[in-house]
């Protein structure tokens, strides 16, 4: 079974993979990619949520927004941000 992943080990995992060779991690692509190409990420997997919320099972809309956070927290990496920005707005 794979380990449970929570906010705080995948924005660990998400600065361990920024480092990687782009040809081997598909983190480090979308970060050399920019921001641009981030942003648009982030509203597509924005939509799949609402989408998966109006007709989709529980299970399915679990899976469309953890792929939001990770788009939302690359973001984070490629601007710097840390958890501790994030939670100060919550």
């Amino acid at each position: 079974m794979a380990r449970v992943k929570n906010f705080d080990s995948l924005y660990a995992e998400l600065t361990t993979k920024a480092s990687a060779d782009p040809a081997e991690s598909g983190t480090a692509a979308a970060l050399q990619a920019g921001i641009h190409h981030l942003g648009k990420k982030v509203i597509e997997e924005a939509g799949e949520v609402w989408m998966a919320a109006e007709y989709q099972s529980d299970e399915e809309l679990a899976e469309e927004i953890s792929q939001l956070i990770y788009w939302a927290q690359t973001i984070m990496v490629a601007r710097g941000l840390k958890p501790e920005d994030i939670y100060r707005y919550l």
